[in-house]
């Protein structure tokens, strides 16, 4: 599960940087919970082809987080907001 969620947000950071196939059955298999066959099935493909672009996708979005290090940087920048309003909160009752 905490992988599904790491990779979602990922996908809110990059899809742009995707291409219009691995945006399609990234979410259609991710969000849609659609699987494989099921994918393959719908856009009249084979399998192995939608299981070679999903993949593709999730390179994609691993090499650009490590690169680019959105997702990990938005994670400090809350944790410093959220650390600011609670000193802000203490400073109130100070």
């Amino acid at each position: 599960m905490d992988n599904l969620v790491y990779l979602t947000n990922l996908y809110d950071y990059y899809e742009s940087l995707l291409t219009d196939k691995q945006k399609l059955y990234f979410s259609e298999y991710y969000f849609n919970n659609l699987s494989l066959a099921e994918i393959s099935e719908n856009y009249k493909v084979s399998r192995s082809a939608v299981s070679k672009q999903i993949n593709e996708a999730l390179k994609k979005l691993n090499y650009y987080e490590e690169k680019l290090n959105l997702y990990e940087k938005s994670l400090k920048i809350k944790e410093i907001i959220k650390d600011l309003k609670e000193k802000e909160e203490i400073e109130k009752l100070i």
